[in-house]
This record gives structure tokens, C-alpha cells and sequence, in this order.
């Protein structure tokens, strides 16, 4: 039997990196793409916004291409708009029209961002989110791209919506997740700050490339949020890292939340159950010991 064809473009990234590992166990023919140089027989050099460097991954005819290259982070969007609209709408439009060219199906990574600050549940059908920052509105505009050429130009994709990716292996550094940064500075003896009243739910990355590769399956549009669906409070996450690190409680200190965040995500994941028939497996208390003992291996 053929073996499918996949490209990853991002995939010298914390979730590339680990997607393409699950890719190959899966017996995938496995393609990679990053702005980061480097060289090997199926990696390919491109920056999304200059489209001729992915010509040559492209002409090896993909089944499914993977979009995790992005400007990330909201403090790093709100200053660099400029970069922002070019990457994440110009540099997602050129890998659109790539898709449609040589008949690759776009599993595109948007963000929980997009769905901006809300008490109710965020659920996939939210007719009008409302993002409170630049990473967030470009990811929706991101969207409505891939949504237009859907509908109007019989593109094949799939949109992930990720809530709280984390991974003990990450680079680590000031822009990374709570939990990393939690433990990163308990570990040096620093203090941290917790966001008064703010929750989230966090998914380890193995069961996070899970998911995204089975989202490649599906024979349909959809937009589908990928989480763990146990919320836990910033406050309780910092004190589990503290216990685990044998670390004081009055390391925390309590803040109020910044501008242009969201103080909880509650996400509906009925499609992640329905659709790709997947639960996580690692628990946030595991998911603590794994990045603890990591974080511990750093002196």
C-alpha cells in the first residue's frame, strides 16, 4: 500500500517537531518546511512569505499539508503588526494557493485566541467571536481565508483551534506557556505571577500531535477545537508546581490580568470527541511531574 505524503510546514517548532515524529511512527511519507536552516533530503528550506521556496516540497504532490508556521504570541503580534498581517494572512494565502494547485489538503493551525474574552462556552458554531488582541484577529482573518477558498474554490481543510499546548521538552523563555514559565523560575528560586481568577486547560503535546494527525482524516470541512477538557485554576496549577518542587507558596504572587487577555477558556471539545474519537490521556498532574522533572534536569 502507498504510503501518504504529507508536508509539514513548520516543522522545526515545538509541535512540528513532535507532529513529524508521530507522522513517521504512523508510517507516514513525511515532507518538512521551516525558516530555519538546515539540510536533509526531505527538508526544504522556505519563509511562507516568499511562496517559490515551497515550489519544490509542493511538486512532490503532499495529500495533506500541515500549516504550523505563524507569528505567534500576543505581546509579540501587538508589536510587530506589520510581520503579523504578512505571515499569518499573506504567508497562510500563499500556502492556500499551493494547496489548491497541486491538490493537497490544508490542515491549518488557528489558535483559542480567536474566540476573545467570554463566560460562555467556546464552542466551534460562535458565530461572532470577538478576539481582544492582533495574534487572535489575525488568526480569524486566517480563517475566513481558508473558509472562502472552501466554499468558493473546493479547497479540502481543516481547521484546529489548540487551547494550552505544552510540551517538558519546549525551548524555554519568557513567551512560553504558564506552566513551562512556572516552573522555569520556581526551579531558579524566582517568584511568579499568577493571574487572579484566570483557568485553563492544558494538553500535553503527545495527545495534542494525536489529534492533528487524526484531523487529517477527515473527509470534510470542519473547525474543531483541540484541548484537555479539565479546567484548572492558574492559582491551583502554580501551587501543584510549588509542592512538586518543593517550592513556598509565597513564591506567588497574585496580579491582576493584563490587557488583551482572557481571563478563562472553557472550550467545547464535542467534535474532538465525536469527530476524531480521541480523550487525552495525560492528566494535568502528570503533565506537572513530566515538565518538573525536566525543568529539573536544567541547572
Amino acid at each position: 500500500m502507498k504510503k501518504k505524503k504529507v508536508l509539514v510546514i513548520g516543522s522545526k517548532g515545538n509541535v512540528g517537531k513532535k507532529l513529524i515524529n508521530k507522522l513517521i511512527q504512523k508510517n507516514y511519507s513525511v515532507l518538512e518546511s521551516d525558516i530555519v536552516p538546515g539540510w536533509s533530503k526531505n527538508y526544504f528550506m522556505a519563509d511562507i512569505n516568499n511562496p517559490l521556496d515551497l515550489i519544490d516540497a509542493f511538486k512532490k504532490k503532499p495529500d495533506c499539508v500541515f500549516l504550523l508556521s505563524a507569528m505567534v504570541s500576543r505581546v509579540t503580534c501587538e508589536q510587530a503588526k506589520s510581520l503579523t498581517i504578512n505571515t499569518n494572512l499573506g504567508g497562510l494565502n500563499n500556502v492556500v494557493q499551493l494547496c489548491k494547485k497541486f491538490k493537497s489538503k490544508l490542515v491549518f493551525f488557528s489558535t483559542s485566541e480567536i474566540y476573545g474574552p467570554t463566560n460562555s462556552r467556546m464552542a466551534e458554531d460562535n458565530k461572532s467571536p470577538n478576539p481582544n488582541n492582533f495574534y487572535g484577529l489575525s488568526k480569524l482573518l486566517g480563517e475566513k481565508i481558508v473558509e472562502y477558498e472552501v466554499k468558493n474554490f473546493g479547497l479540502k481543510a481543516v481547521i484546529l483551534r489548540p487551547f494550552m499546548i505544552y510540551d517538558e521538552e519546549e525551548v524555554i523563555g519568557d513567551h512560553r506557556s504558564a506552566m513551562i514559565r512556572f516552573a522555569s523560575n520556581l526551579h531558579k528560586n524566582k517568584s511568579i505571577e499568577v493571574h487572579k481568577d484566570s483557568s485553563r486547560g492544558w494538553l500535553h503535546i503527545s495527545d495534542a500531535v494525536e489529534i492533528i494527525e487524526r484531523s487529517s482524516r477527515l473527509n470534510k470541512f470542519e473547525i474543531i477545537n483541540i484541548g484537555n477538557p479539565k479546567n484548572i485554576s492558574t492559582l491551583n496549577l502554580a501551587k501543584y508546581i510549588c509542592r512538586y518542587l518543593k517550592k513556598p507558596l509565597n513564591k506567588i504572587k497574585i496580579k491582576n490580568l493584563p490587557a488583551r487577555m482572557t481571563l478563562s477558556k472553557n472550550p467545547s471539545l464535542s467534535k474532538q470527541t465525536k469527530l476524531l474519537k480521541y480523550k487525552p490521556k495525560i492528566n494535568v498532574k502528570d503533565g506537572i511531574k513530566l515538565v518538573c522533572e525536566r525543568i529539573k534536569l536544567q541547572n
